[in-house]
């Protein structure tokens, strides 16, 4: 057989084998009692096996298996070679010190011209490490996938290459929908350019960014998450990847503006309260002194309200606050306010507006109120007293003024409206 292999002197193969830097071994091809036997091996497999190659030489490759060998990997390498067909396989051999290592080899037949098998050859690589790794990612897959916290893992680019279980409960998107896509396929639109500059500000200079992020699901539902994002360095402090971990908060949050929204509005006729009325007003009072812009306030109290609850009873009185209530809100501009500063009283406060203009938003509501009759209390009214704050004239005294006005209007029958002129 006149190949290019048959014209290369056997010692140079032998040597070049011997630098390789896969490992290699090779036996006999003889099947009987005591075949097999090793008759070469190179430094790369002695490095591997930890057995000189005194120790290797002459024996059976069943030196190398122990208690980890699978069996079912042997026994069709044994009908490979049976077959001279080509073998590729994987198990767990021994060292010479009886450390496991997981070795992962192919096995060839070598013919001699005549096409007789006279040797097996075996290429083998220690695969441990690459085992060891996998089985770590793996475990790390199993860890995070366990936690009830999102995590997203990007590249340096912002470019996702791991979302855990969690995340896919949280935001509804599963792995396959984000690999390859950015995080702001999340984004709301709830929080300003300023919030994400402000994150990549941080996580440029090597720290960790927290915060409370409202995202948007794939059902397009918006969730609240207190989330932390760190970036991960390699030995060179250059920035590698980024991860995300976050936990759904939006449960806690909505209920949390729930009761604020229960302590801002009033029960009854869902305008504000006076404590939150207060705040709006005093708001009010300081912008405006800023700007040097006209603020008017009105005080509206509802006509004859303990006869109401006396003749029709509580229910009738609150269905009655209730309409004067919306009456009012239906009446004024989107920028005016309506407190409930008593039981049966009103505050409105006009944002911007002069005393002439501020009397015609009161008469507005006036009207309003009157023009709703009840079904059994029929036609309703309301007191008003009206002013517009003066230089100088602190909130306390243009309330004051205000509700003194209020009562002149009581005072003079009722269903109308009264200013107040500072005497200032």
């Amino acid at each position: 057989m006149n190949t290019i292999a048959s014209k290369i002197d056997p010692n140079v193969i032998a040597f070049a084998l011997d630098q390789s830097y896969s490992a290699v071994l090779m036996t006999d091809a003889y099947a009987g009692e005591g075949g097999h036997r090793i008759v070469f091996v190179n430094q790369a497999f002695l490095q591997m096996s930890g057995y000189s190659e005194e120790e290797l030489l002459g024996k059976n490759q069943r030196i190398l298996q122990g208690p980890a060998t699978n069996p079912e990997v042997i026994e069709r390498l044994r009908q490979c070679v049976r077959e001279g067909s080509y073998f590729q396989g994987s198990t767990v051999n021994c060292r010479k010190d009886g450390r496991p290592y997981t070795v992962e080899w192919s096995i060839s037949a070598v013919r001699n011209p005549a096409g007789e098998i006279t040797h097996f050859v075996s290429l083998q690589q220690d695969i441990s490490s690459l085992v060891a790794a996998q089985k770590t990612n793996k475990l790390f897959a199993q860890v995070l996938n366990a936690t009830d916290d999102g995590v997203l893992i990007t590249d340096s680019t912002g470019t996702i290459e791991f979302a855990n279980k969690a995340f896919e409960n949280i935001t509804g998107y599963g792995l396959t929908d984000v690999l390859g896509r950015n995080p702001r396929l999340l984004k709301s639109g709830e929080q300003d350019e300023n919030f994400y500059r402000d994150i990549w500000s941080t996580l440029k200079k090597g720290e960790s960014f927290k915060g409370t992020f409202v995202n948007r699901s794939k059902s397009h539902e918006l969730i609240y998450c207190d989330e932390t994002i760190t970036p991960l360095m390699d030995e060179h402090n250059t920035i590698t990847h980024y991860v995300s971990i976050f936990r759904d908060e939006t449960t806690r949050v909505l209920e949390e503006q729930k009761f604020r929204d229960m302590v801002r509005f009033d029960a009854l006729t869902c305008v504000l309260t006076r404590a939150a009325g207060e705040q709006a007003l005093e708001k009010a009072y300081m912008h405006y002194r800023s700007c040097d812009l006209p603020l008017s306030i009105a005080m509206v109290d509802a006509d004859h309200f303990k006869q109401v609850n006396d003749t029709w009873g509580h229910n009738a009185g609150d269905a009655v606050l209730k309409t004067i209530a919306s009456a009012m809100v239906a009446t004024l501009r989107a920028n005016d306010t309506v407190i409930r500063w008593g039981g049966e009283e009103f505050l409105l406060v006009f944002a911007g507006c002069s005393l002439d203009q501020g009397l015609r938003l009161a008469e507005r509501c006036r009207h309003a109120v009157q023009s709703k009759p009840h079904d059994n209390v029929g036609v309703t009214t309301v007191s008003i007293g009206v002013g517009e704050l003066q230089n100088n004239e602190a909130l306390a005294d243009l309330i004051e003024r205000v509700d003194q006005a209020l009562y002149r209007a009581k005072n003079l029958g009722r269903n109308r409206t009264e200013i107040s002129v500072s005497q200032t």
